[in-house]
Order: structure tokens, then C-alpha cells, then sequence
């Protein structure tokens, strides 16, 4: 069995195709890069761990029953004991140059509850009356069409695109409510109201009192990818991309390594745990309409700037803060890393803080160099919170192509491209599953379920 792609997805699915077919399967994970993880990766700063990539995951599965696939990932892997929490510290959102607190009953930013708005986000509520009939008839929208309708331009130009942007890197009115937002998209085809559809979502996925709503690991979420890799026990293959997907009778015939020194090698079975456009190429020799399907999908790239500021800075009582793009800076969101995650920070360790640089659509800030997005970001902050002293150390992770984009349509894509895939073949990861570490250790699992189902039957 081959899983091409060493993120956690194909690290998720690597493990699951273990435990499905057994001790004595030969199971190779092919990675491009020179290290597994993907985008999940710890590193240190000053002295300290900082997240380079992902810092955090949600604790419950999308049902509020039971672990998320990433809380069940880690106790399989025995790192249960590392769980940590973020502090409990409320989050912001700037407006017209003041830091305001995020208000709360919002489901990515769409609001449940209009009185608990700042005054600085008009809203229009009179738009969002009954009509007679659900939100929703079925099928699908963009978030910002939906949101604009009902609630009016200002809500989504200075809550939900922030919300979005901050997850996405995306724009409210090209992303798809149903691939964004499921639980929301489905609650409108029965509410009559868009506030009333947004409460019933919440309501559908309840939080026991007191627990967390998020979770990372003791030394990083770093820590996880080489847990896993072990646990599957996986041949593991660095530096060597796969470059050719042929069938070859009911079997698999993989082209992997350099160009001019190619190497062949044959599976039962494959799961393509890549994004979007690399598996499209290699999708082409297999079906060239589901890799045109796969191909389509649009990614945005994102740079992350963290500082170390000396110990003690003054920071407000924040976890962070968002930026609608109305206000006029260049970075979009702000993690206040030492108080957000206290249990890995000491009093006198320095003070980390990540901003997060890059909207769809707007290529220009990612092109200047480390320096100068340290610098901008300084200064940026320096605005926002009246003075910030020069940091200590710096790190600046560039990640291109980083986050998918969901056009309207996409889930229903997506299911179209998986009925059509020949037996022993599937795809997984954020491009058609969703971001975060819970749905891309899900979508790795799901997919190498398919797979050993396929083979194990082949052995009836």
C-alpha cells in the first residue's frame, strides 16, 4: 500500500490502513519534502516553542459527542498526556482603530444573536425577517451572498470576513457556505430566520460546561507527525515525489524520484493525500475528468511572522485579535502566544506574539522579504496597541498554496470525483474535506478505510 503525501492526513491514513490490514502489510509513505508534518510544525524562538504552523485543534468532533479525529488521533498514539488548553482569555476584533471584544453566539463570525453586536458594526435586521419559508431550499451559496442578504454589507465586512480570513485566508462572498459552514448550511434549510438558523447550529453541537473548546500538545503540535509515523510503522521515503499513477490491472504502478532516475513501484492500493494540483497531474493518467474536477480547486498562501518580545511586555488581556481589512493594515490576525497557551510559558521566558499575513487574491505583501514583514508587523502592532519595544528574535514561515479555497458547488464536486475513482484509489486532505487537523485526520482515516475495504475484499 502507498500513501503519497507525509502530512497529517497521510500520516492519519498510514495508521489507519495499519490497524485495518495488519503487522505484516507492507505500507510506504512517499514524501516530496524533507520532512514529514506538512504544515504541522513546532520550533523555538528566543528559548521557547513556537508554532510554525498550526497551533491548535478542536477538542470535540463536529457532532459535540465524543473526541475530534485529532483528540483520538493523539490517545492512539499515546500522547494523551500532553494535552494542554489555551487560557481563557476572550479574543478581539478591531474596530475603527479600538480593540473590541469578539462577540459572542457567532458561528464563524455569522451572528446568532444581533444584540450581543458592537455598535460599530451596524447591522440591518430588519432584512432578516420570516418569509414564509427555511433560509435555504436546498443547494448551495456563498457565505457573504447569504450573510449580505439577510444582515447587510457591514456584518460581513467587519465580522464574518475577518472570521473567514483568518481560517482561510478567504473572502465571505467566493466561499461556499456548505463547505465552510455545514452545520449552518443544513440548520437553514429548516430555520425560517438566518439568526435563528445560526442558534439551532449551535445548538446541534453542544459543549459540555467548563470543557475546552481547544486543545495542542505540551511541546508543540510538532510532536505529532513523527508519533504517528512510528505507530504505523510505515516505510518512510523522503525526497522522493511520485511523478506517474498507472493502473496496472487490478494493482497500482507508481513513477517516484528524480527525472533521470526513476524508480517503479507497484501497490495494492494508494491514497493520494496531496493538494489539489498534484493530484490532479497525477490523477490525468487515471481519469482526465475527475483530475479537470480536482484541478479546478484554488489555494491561498499565507505567511506567519512571530517576534519575541522581552520578558514582561504589557499586552492586553487578550488571546489575540482580528483585523477586518477595512482598517487598513496589512496583517489580518494576531495570536498573543505566551497568554494564550500559559502552560507551556514561564514568567520570565520572552513574549511571543504570531501575526498572520495574506488575503486570496493579494499576492503583494507576500512578496517582501522576512525583514521587512517583521518590520511591518512591528510597526502594525506598534499602532494597534500604542508602542511595542523591538523584538528579540524573529521568525517568518511562508507557507505557498496553503489553504483551499471552496467555490460554491464544492462538496457536491467533491462527492462526483470519489463515485467516479476506480476501486483502490482515493483521495483525502483540506482540499475536499475541510482545513484544520480534526477534518484532515478524518478525511486520511476515511480514505484508507476505502482502500483496505477494496482489499480486504479482494482476499474473500
Amino acid at each position: 500500500m502507498a500513501v503519497v503525501g507525509g502530512g497529517i492526513t497521510g500520516l492519519a491514513a498510514a495508521l489507519r490502513l495499519r490497524d485495518r490490514l495488519g503487522p505484516a502489510a507492507e505500507i510506504t509513505i512517499f514524501e516530496q519534502g524533507s520532512e514529514l508534518g506538512g504544515k504541522l510544525r513546532t520550533g523555538r524562538l528566543a528559548g521557547v516553542p513556537a508554532e510554525y504552523g498550526a497551533d491548535a485543534f478542536l477538542m470535540r468532533d463536529p457532532g459535540g459527542v465524543g473526541d475530534s479525529a485529532a483528540v483520538a488521533l493523539i490517545r492512539r498514539v499515546g500522547l494523551g498526556d500532553q494535552l494542554v488548553h489555551p487560557s481563557r482569555l476572550p479574543p478581539a476584533i478591531l474596530l475603527d482603530g479600538e480593540l473590541e471584544p469578539m462577540p459572542g453566539g457567532t458561528l464563524l463570525g455569522v451572528p446568532g444573536d444581533l444584540t450581543r453586536l458592537p455598535a460599530a458594526i451596524p447591522v440591518q435586521p430588519e432584512r432578516d425577517f420570516d418569509r414564509g419559508h427555511p433560509v435555504l431550499g436546498g443547494g448551495d451559496t456563498t457565505v457573504g451572498e447569504l450573510v449580505r442578504q439577510r444582515l447587510g454589507d457591514q456584518v460581513v465586512a467587519r465580522l464574518v470576513d475577518p472570521m473567514l480570513g483568518g481560517v482561510y485566508a478567504g473572502r465571505a462572498d467566493e466561499l461556499s457556505l456548505q463547505a465552510t459552514m455545514p452545520g449552518l448550511a443544513a440548520a437553514a434549510t429548516d430555520a425560517h430566520t438566518l439568526t435563528g438558523a445560526v442558534r439551532a447550529a449551535l445548538a446541534a453541537s453542544p459543549r459540555p460546561t467548563g470543557s475546552p473548546v481547544f486543545g495542542s500538545l505540551r511541546g508543540g503540535i510538532g510532536e505529532l507527525p513523527p508519533a504517528v509515523a512510528a505507530a504505523s510503522g510505515a516505510t518512510i521515503r523522503l525526497g522522493l515525489p511520485v511523478r506517474e499513477l498507472v493502473p496496472a490491472a487490478d494493482r497500482w504502478r507508481l513513477t517516484v524520484g528524480p527525472t533521470p532516475d526513476p524508480q517503479r513501484v507497484t501497490v495494492d492500493g494508494v491514497v493520494l493525500a496531496v493538494p489539489a494540483r498534484p493530484a490532479a497531474r497525477l490523477l490525468e493518467t487515471v481519469d482526465p475528468a475527475v483530475a479537470g474536477a480536482v484541478g479546478q480547486l484554488d489555494y491561498a498562501s499565507v505567511a506567519l511572522v512571530t517576534v519575541a518580545l522581552p520578558p514582561a511586555t504589557p499586552l492586553p488581556r487578550l488571546s489575540g485579535f482580528l483585523i477586518p481589512a477595512d482598517e487598513g493594515l496589512t496583517t489580518k490576525a494576531v495570536t498573543f502566544v505566551t497568554q494564550k497557551w500559559p502552560e507551556r510559558h514561564g514568567d520570565d521566558d520572552p513574549v511571543l506574539v504570531r501575526a498572520s499575513i495574506g488575503r486570496y487574491g493579494e499576492p503583494g505583501p507576500l512578496q517582501s522579504t522576512d525583514d521587512e514583514l517583521v518590520r511591518l508587523v512591528s510597526r502594525e502592532l506598534s499602532d494597534v496597541l500604542g508602542g511595542v519595544p523591538d523584538p528579540l528574535a524573529s521568525h517568518v514561515q511562508r507557507w505557498g498554496g496553503a489553504l483551499p479555497q471552496y467555490p460554491v458547488g464544492h462538496p457536491a464536486r467533491m462527492a462526483r470525483v470519489r463515485s467516479t475513482l476506480p476501486a483502490g484509489l482515493a483521495v483525502a486532505g483540506a482540499g475536499y474535506d475541510g482545513v484544520g487537523i480534526p477534518a484532515c485526520v478524518r478525511s486520511g482515516e476515511t480514505a484508507a478505510e476505502q482502500v483496505s475495504t477494496v482489499l480486504e475484499e479482494s482476499t474473500l
